[in-house]
């Protein structure tokens, strides 16, 4: 018999895109198994080199790694009316299909402070532009969620960011492109 830890690799890439209270339900067994749950979440429009580092980073502080993926409306209302440039239906898939990643719930709040209560994960990452200009700590303005996740006894961790490997700086490159016609 598998692990739970090797799950992940039992799964197609459309069984680890879930509705949110299916996962919780998930979450709840694993933790319960003694297994640690890391959670992070994000537009991830395009996928480069710094989501995947992220990622991996992010997967290797615990058991299994969920994503919080913002819904398409929900990118609009961060990020403007041009985006998302891929559907939110792709962009999950495409993260689905990395091996890192274990789960992947959409939702359309305008932070995931719902679904972090929901879900309750043992660890919450994001990345360190998510930290305070004072200290090295969680922006609570910025970063709402780690105040819930403190809450209810989680920790909060920001990993380094890779400068230069942004969605927004990516597309800002694609348009110096000389256009050829």
């Amino acid at each position: 018999m598998k692990s739970m830890k090797n799950r992940n690799m039992q799964l197609s890439i459309q069984q680890k895109i879930l509705a949110r209270a299916t996962l919780a339900d998930i979450v709840r067994q694993r933790q319960a198994a003694g297994e640690q749950a890391v959670f992070t979440n994000g537009c991830f429009d395009l996928l480069h080199l710094g989501h995947v580092r992220y990622l991996q980073e992010a997967r290797d502080l615990g058991d299994f790694l969920i994503i919080g993926l913002n819904a398409d409306a929900s990118v609009r209302r961060l990020k403007g009316e041009e985006r998302p440039l891929v559907p939110q239906e792709e962009r999950a898939e495409i993260l689905a299909a990395l091996q890192m990643v274990d789960y992947i719930t959409i939702f359309d709040e305008p932070t995931a402070e719902e679904l972090v209560n929901t879900l309750r994960p043992s660890i919450y990452v994001k990345g360190a532009d998510y930290a305070s200009v004072q200290n090295s700590l969680p922006d609570p303005k910025r970063l709402p969620e780690a105040a819930v996740v403190q809450a209810y006894g989680g920790s909060v961790r920001l990993l380094a960011y890779i400068p230069n490997h942004s969605t927004t700086e990516l597309i800002a490159r694609i348009q110096r492109l000389p256009s050829r016609s």
